[in-house]
This record gives structure tokens, sequence and C-alpha cells, in this order.
């Protein structure tokens, strides 16, 4: 039985080419990570990133690897879905940093990357065919279905879907990153970090490229 090898991105060894067998959950410190989410196969989460309960993160086409410092609230779902031409070993999906997905969204992806600091508002919907690039927002209840690629900074709105190019960066979350850190652990359980070593800001930051 084949059982692969090793492979490190970002600072984070992954086991490529084996079989998965139940959940393979790593929890880097400084997250904050609720118990009560769904959390399936082969998950990294970048310290600093805040998941709240009710989300749902399936890495069913390959491992997820979320990088340091994203928001994901509530009834938010993220799935690294199987391609049709699956990869062996299967290709991980990376999450840049500073990525906020707001309630009720959902990704869909088989790509391997997702750009940094981008919002997915409140019941937004990306599915697999659409590569991100960083700075975009997905405006709220905008439903990207249609096979194409967001360029940087791209901004999509209002039930026709327009688009334009963002006029100012993205806002950063770390004031309220720092506040949920603080406040979440008093009306939630949380899981353990059970990996020991923190990602190096410039790793982290390559885990996008």
């Amino acid at each position: 039985m084949h059982l692969g090898g090793r492979q490190s991105k970002g600072g984070v060894e992954l086991m490529v080419g084996r079989p998965l067998i139940g959940n393979i959950i790593k929890i880097l410190p400084g997250a904050t990570v609720c118990e009560d989410c769904t959390l399936e196969g082969d998950i990294t989460i970048g310290g600093g990133t805040v998941i709240h309960p009710r989300v749902t993160i399936i890495a069913e086409g390959g491992p997820i690897i979320i990088a340091e410092y994203c928001i994901l609230e509530e009834y938010s779902t993220i799935i690294h879905k199987k391609s049709d031409k699956q990869e062996n070993p299967p290709k991980p999906l990376f999450i840049g940093a500073h990525n906020v997905f707001e309630v009720g969204c959902k990704l869909e992806s088989p790509f391997g990357h997702i750009g940094e600091s981008n919002v997915f508002e409140c019941r937004s919907f990306v599915g697999v065919n659409v590569k991100i690039g960083s700075g975009c927002v997905i405006g709220a209840a905008c439903h990207l279905t249609v096979p194409q690629s967001l360029a940087d900074n791209t901004v999509i709105w209002g039930s026709e879907h327009c688009n334009r190019e963002a006029l100012e960066k993205q806002p950063s979350q770390l004031l309220q990153l720092d506040f949920l850190s603080k406040v979440m652990p008093n009306y939630h359980r949380l899981r353990k970090p059970n990996v020991h070593k923190r990602l190096p800001s410039r790793q982290s930051q390559e885990i996008s490229k």
C-alpha cells in the first residue's frame, strides 16, 4: 500500500499520497476555534484565525490550509471540492491571510489557492469554477457560478453581479480579531492548539502564492 511522503508549504508539513483515515485537524497557537463547528478531513488553521460556532469546513478533494488572521463567521462554509480530474496526491487548497467569511457565505473550490484580504459577505456563494485573487469583495447574496477569474481588488455587488475595481484597500481586521480572541472563550468551548509551532509571517504570506 502506498503511504506517500511529506511536503512542506508555508512552514506546515503535509502528508501526501496517504489515504485519509479520520480527520487530521491541525490548530496552530493563537488560533481561536470553537468546539461547535464541523471540521472534516485534513485541515490546518493558522495562528490568529478565528472560527465561530456553526462553521463548516470540509476537505473533500484534498487538504485545506487556512493562513493567519482569517475570520469565519457563523454558518459560513468552505468545501475543497473534488475536481473531475482528481490529482494524486490531491492538491491542497490554500486560503491566504486576512480573509473574512461572513455569516452564511459558502465557498466551493477545487483550485489551489484563494488570495489574501478578501471579504465574502453574508450569504454569498462562490462556485467551483471561480478563481479569487486578493483584496476582492463578494457582495451580500451574490452567487458566482459561471467560470471566471477575479483580478485583485475586484468588487462584486447587486443582483446583476456588477463589478468594479475597489477604490481603497480592505481595512485591517486585527482589532476585531483581538477582540474576538479575548471575548469568545468566555462564551464558547474552544478547541485547543495541537501544533506547537507558529507560522512566521513571511511563510504565512507564501501560502497564498
